[in-house]
């Protein structure tokens, strides 16, 4: 070990070096050191049907290399192995510094060496560093241990979170002191610092011990209790500026302003979000005044667009919706069948006459605003006699009513989605009589939304499914379209594999050059696209509309009121500075710019 460290030291110090990478690489270490040989035991258990496997693993873990850089360098190795050689990364055996027991085969042994002491290993570090003073709506303050508390419940198996795949690249979450976290990564992972960019939960709310005394009090079985079944979830307490106070099922949400909130009081006192499931009684109650924000279906936008009462804000939604194929059932498992099925649907009719034009085609997986999208990849056409021409191929032929059969089996399967959306209802339709145009006997079911994702999306249980994803600018799919992600109560429900597909996601994930991320994506889409594990259907253009009276209100330098309009951000999100809107009686002077 101590040899490898005058090796790089003295490159380091060797500023003749012609080769320009590894100078770069040599910059960037901002230390080499080493750590000493160490033994300690850690276990694996294995799930199968059949047992449970528990594995003692007793590592004699050797001395190993330890350099701090001052930036994640992804060429770090490929870079070193210019002074060491271009296999030295590659030859170390893990396998005898493992003592197992019991006893594994060698397959086995080479797996858990490579897991427990892999030859390298990239360990980029977060550090956040949070804010003083923040406090929980029930004024327990906040901190660290809620940063953490948060990642382990993520993590914990038993609350079936579907995120974590974002976090499976961490390799230690560290409290460093009340305000501090520090984040360590087992693998590069270039989409880190956004997956932190979410809700926390508060540990003193829903540790262990308090789920416990829940289930008592409940009588709840102990084994089973887990935050999924904790009340927590019919009463949050978060750190926002509002405060829950209550809820009345498929009447309304009430929030209350949170005196003691980090920015001040938000203006409004109280904040309610209205349930309203018919759309006439949503327009009317917002012409009448008792709703104030109000998002706008597509029949009404030029209406409302052109009343000098309402300011509105539109964009392209960060999103699309799909019709998604079970691909572990035939006949979805056939990929001739699942592009017939496209080239049945005329989107564009959807577009022009269900969503009046307030939509646009999407061909693949990434928000279509980003580079990462492929223009270049023309939509599905609409192609009924092609579509029949594909389903043939696929063996599929017309019996004497008119009903496509294969071996005596009529092709016939179930499209479900959720109950209370007009869209999808009116999109359910469009398809199943598109397909009974070519032959296919499709039944249809609308279901409620918890009934419909719990029992049916969440556990696999469907053959077709209208659906949508609102996403994030960021390009990891993982949680998605890994093939690793088909298990019950993970996203990947359709059962999408595809080996290249797995490699480019993880490639996305570890890249940090954005036009190898760029070409990397676009390749994922064109495979997405080809296999067409979903029907791509379109992107919404979204309209919300909110009395003009509603502004931005602030105080000047010397304490004197300022009324601004309220202005979108880059992304869209115009409820950015929420806890600053003020309802106004009448139209105030605006501040010079607004």
């Amino acid at each position: 070990a101590q040899d490898v460290v005058h090796i790089i030291q003295g490159a380091m110090e060797d500023k003749t070096l012609p080769d320009p990478e590894l100078r770069a690489t040599l910059d960037r270490i901002k230390a080499v050191a080493i750590i000493p040989p160490n033994i300690y035991e850690t276990v694996r258990i294995e799930n199968s049907e059949k047992e449970k496997k528990t594995t003692k693993i007793t590592v004699h873990a050797p001395a190993r290399i330890k350099l701090t850089l001052s930036e994640v360098d992804q060429d770090l190795f490929s870079n070193l192995s210019k002074l060491f050689g271009k296999d030295y990364f590659a030859s170390f055996d893990g396998v005898p510094f493992l003592h197992m027991e019991p006893q594994a085969d060698e397959k086995i042994r080479s797996a858990y060496a490579k897991e427990i002491l892999p030859a390298i290993e990239h360990n980029p570090v977060l550090i956040f560093h949070l804010r003083p003073g923040v406090k929980f709506h029930d004024g327990h303050v906040f901190d660290a241990g809620d940063v953490k508390f948060t990642y382990d419940a993520i993590m914990d198996p038993a609350n079936l979170s579907p995120r974590t795949s974002d976090y499976e690249p961490v390799k230690q979450v560290q409290v460093m002191d009340p305000l501090t976290v520090r984040i360590v990564y087992k693998r590069l992972y270039s989409q880190a610092l956004g997956t932190w960019g979410m809700g926390i939960l508060p540990e003193h709310l829903l540790n262990r011990n308090v789920l416990l005394k829940e289930a008592e009090d409940s009588g709840a079985p102990l084994d089973k209790i887990s935050i999924r079944q904790s009340g927590f979830n019919r009463h949050p307490i978060g750190c926002g500026p509002f405060f829950f106070e209550e809820w009345k099922s498929d009447q309304f949400i009430a929030l209350s302003g949170f005196d003691r909130y980090w920015e001040g009081p938000p203006h409004y006192r109280k904040f309610f979000l209205r349930i309203v499931p018919d759309l006439l009684t949503q327009e009317m109650e917002f012409y009448s005044g008792t709703l104030d924000s109000y998002d706008v279906q597509p029949h009404q936008v030029e209406r409302l667009e052109k009343d000098e009462r309402f300011q509105c804000f539109s964009g392209t939604s960060f999103g699309y919706s799909y019709i998604g194929y079970n691909m572990r059932r035939a006949p979805f498992d056939d990929m001739r069948v699942r592009r017939a099925l496209s080239m049945a649907i005329d989107v564009n009719k959807i577009i022009d006459y269900v969503l009046y034009k307030q939509a646009e085609r999407i061909t693949g997986p990434f928000v279509k605003q980003t580079d990462y999208y492929d223009h270049n990849i023309p939509p599905i056409p609409y192609d009924p006699k092609g579509a029949l021409k594909l389903l043939e191929e696929a063996g599929w032929r017309r019996n004497a009513q008119g009903w496509l059969e294969k071996n005596g089996k009529r092709l016939a399967f179930t499209l479900i989605t959720n109950s209370g959306n007009d869209i999808r209802k009116a999109v359910l339709a469009i398809a199943q009589d598109s397909w009974k145009q070519i032959g296919i006997d499709v039944r249809t079911d609308m279901l409620e939304w918890s009934v419909f994702i719990q029992e049916r999306v969440d556990k696999a249980d469907f053959d077709a499914v209208i659906l949508g994803w609102v996403m994030g600018i960021e390009p990891d799919l993982y949680q998605i379209w890994h093939s690793s992600q088909t298990h019950p109560y993970q996203l990947n429900f359709v059962g999408f594999k595809n080996k290249e597909a797995d490699e480019l996601i993880v490639k996305i994930r570890q890249e940090y050059n954005h036009e190898k991320q760029v070409q990397y994506c676009r390749r994922l889409h064109e495979i997405i696209a080809r296999e067409q594990p979903y029907t791509f259907l379109y992107v919404g253009k979204w309209t919300a509309v909110l009395d003009k009276r509603i502004l931005i209100k602030d105080l000047d330098k010397d304490g004197g009121m300022l009324y601004r309009k309220i202005k979108p951000t880059k992304t869209g999100n115009y409820t950015f500075h929420f806890n600053r809107w003020m309802k106004v009686p009448e139209m105030p002077e605006l501040t010079p710019g607004n």
